[in-house]
Formats: structure tokens, C-alpha cells, sequence
């Protein structure tokens, strides 16, 4: 269970403030508001990215608000995929294990797994450059979960794909929150992925998060 208590983060001149909600897990949350309404800045406060003003992130009832992102348990898909140009995929997957000094074998273990769970073991080899933008996402979403993350947090995370290939990517999603049944918190700007996706939707407007009715 994933839970923001009267959380309160400051951006320069901008603000939120009485940021209140939970998320069980298996739940799948979509965050939704207008450019700049602050939906970025509040999940990066969840996964340790930004200094919370004032309240609680509490993970299964524990306070993380000051842990370090690497001790949250959260798994972060930001909204350029931030993928490292100069690895192949396999050393993108596991690039989280590595830092956490898994053993090698584990490590190409788990990234034979994810690859298997994504689609993507034919591009174990390649480099990052030279896939496409679904490719892409597939691998971003791998490096996030491969340490087995208790939240998966993703930042728009069908924002530069075509059409088809962001079906492709909506039924992958709903295939990971069943299968995996992680707290998923996902930001979009579209009212039907999120109606395709989320169990329950918040919407952010002028700093302030309402409830939204499926």
C-alpha cells in the first residue's frame, strides 16, 4: 500500500499542499491534470526525487519520506524513458541490479526473465539508439521493475507513441497489474487510456488533488 499524507511540496513560487490519497496494492492509480498542475513533481516527492515541505509517503504503513530513492522500493519510468544511449538493452534491464551489486549470473537471470515478460529477447544485443519508441518503453519499464519493486510510478508513459503501438503498450501495462499486482501510479493527460487503465483516478487543479469518477 502506497500512501500520501498531508504531503506538501514547493516548487519555486508554485505549490501543493493537503496532497491526501492511497493506493492498495494492485491497484492501478491514474493521475491526471493540465501542463504544469504538478503531477510530475508529486511523483517524483513519492519516489525521493524532490524534498517534501511537510506530511508523509508511507509504504505498507512505514515512513519513507526520507529515504533515499534506492531504499523506497519504487520504480520509476520517467517521461523521456531516460535510457542509457551507450548500453545495449540488457545492460539498460540491469542496471539497477548492478548498482545494487547483484552477482552477475543473477543479474542476467533476472534480465532474461523481464525480456521473456516484455517482449523483448530478440533485443537483448541491441543498442538503445537504434529501437523504436515502443522498443523503448518495453526496456524503460524493464530497468524499473527488475529489482521487484513494490510501486511502479510511470510519467506519461504513452505520450510519444503512434497509435498502435500505444495499444500495444496499454495491454502490456494491464497485463503487468495483473500479473505482477504492484501499486502502479501513472500520469497521463488522456481521459480513455486512463479508463482503459486505472482502478481509481486523482486529478491535480491548482494544487489541489479531487477524485475522479470512472
Amino acid at each position: 500500500m502506497l500512501q500520501c499524507v498531508d504531503l506538501e511540496i514547493e516548487q519555486g513560487a508554485f505549490s501543493l499542499s493537503n496532497i491526501n490519497f492511497k493506493v492498495d496494492k494492485g491497484e492501478y492509480l491514474v493521475l491526471m491534470g493540465k501542463t504544469g498542475s504538478g503531477k510530475t513533481t508529486l511523483i517524483e516527492a513519492i519516489c525521493g526525487l524532490r524534498k517534501v515541505k511537510k506530511g508523509q509517503v508511507l509504504l505498507h504503513s512505514n515512513n519513507i519520506t526520507n529515504l533515499v530513492p534506492g531504499q523506497r522500493q519504487i520504480g520509476y519510468v520517467p517521461q523521456d524513458g531516460a535510457l542509457f544511449s551507450t548500453m545495449t538493452v540488457a545492460e539498460n534491464i540491469g542496471f539497477a541490479l548492478k548498482i545494487r551489486k547483484w552477482p552477475k549470473l543473477k543479474i542476467e537471470e533476472r534480465v532474461q526473465e523481464l525480456a521473456v515478460l516484455l517482449g523483448v529477447e530478440q533485443l537483448l544485443n541491441r543498442s538503445v539508439d537504434n529501437l523504436s519508441g515502443g522498443e523503448k518503453q518495453r526496456v524503460a519499464l524493464g530497468r524499473a521493475l527488475s529489482f521487484y519493486p513494490q510501486i511502479l510510478c510511470l510519467d506519461e508513459p504513452l505520450s510519444a507513441l503512434d497509435q498502435a503501438t500505444k495499444s500495444e503498450i496499454i495491454l502490456l501495462l494491464q497485463n503487468l497489474a495483473q500479473k505482477l499486482q504492484l501499486v502502479i501510479v501513472h500520469i497521463s493527460h488522456s481521459e480513455s487510456e486512463a479508463k482503459k487503465l486505472a482502478t481509481s483516478i486523482l486529478s491535480l487543479k491548482d494544487g489541489i488533488l479531487e477524485k475522479v469518477s470512472l
